[in-house]
């Protein structure tokens, strides 16, 4: 690690998160990866990171029950991600798919460079400092795969108008 020309980190966690498959490897190195696809082109991105990661993927199955097809994708390290060529960041991100939501239990700064125009940003802001369980202070912040997917349902259904509100026609 101490030779390693870019970020490393060692990332630690009290909270009873789940060891999702897929989530070791190479891909991991290029700092985003799909953790779980759908068959065709995805009707919305679900791009999270960490600890959230399942939310995605629980919002994922919700969303595939409603018969709307999404993708989760893990972006543990963005510096990395933009690092990598165009073609692979674009397979990951397919610039196609507008309707985009990121799940970041933090800040929601720097997440709309990924989310663009017409996508959704769920985060904390300005609401660090809660005190309660862990669980009822997520639910409280909307940090559920029911909520997840809500968003991004709603995201997917508003795209026509906002593609008609700049001009461009339903892809």
């Amino acid at each position: 690690a101490m030779a390693h020309p870019g970020p490393v980190a060692l990332l630690l966690t009290r909270q009873a998160v789940p060891v999702l498959e897929g989530t070791a490897g190479a891909d991991v190195a290029k700092g985003g990866y799909v953790l779980a696809d759908c068959v065709g082109t995805p009707d919305v991105l679900l791009i999270a990171t960490g600890a959230e990661v399942h939310l995605a993927v629980e919002a994922k199955a919700i969303l595939a029950g409603r018969g709307v097809k999404a993708r989760v994708v893990s972006l543990p390290s963005t510096e990395l991600f933009d690092a990598q060529p165009q073609a692979y960041r674009d397979a990951v991100l397919p610039p196609t798919v507008l309707a985009r939501v990121a799940v970041e239990a933090g800040v929601p700064s720097g997440w709309e460079k990924y989310t663009g125009a017409f996508g959704a940003i769920l985060a904390i802001e300005n609401r660090f400092g809660a005190s309660a369980p862990l669980k009822v202070v997520m639910e409280k912040y909307g940090f559920t795969a029911a909520n997840v997917a809500e968003k991004a349902a709603a995201v997917v259904a508003a795209r026509p108008q906002k593609l008609a509100a700049v001009g461009l026609k339903k892809a």
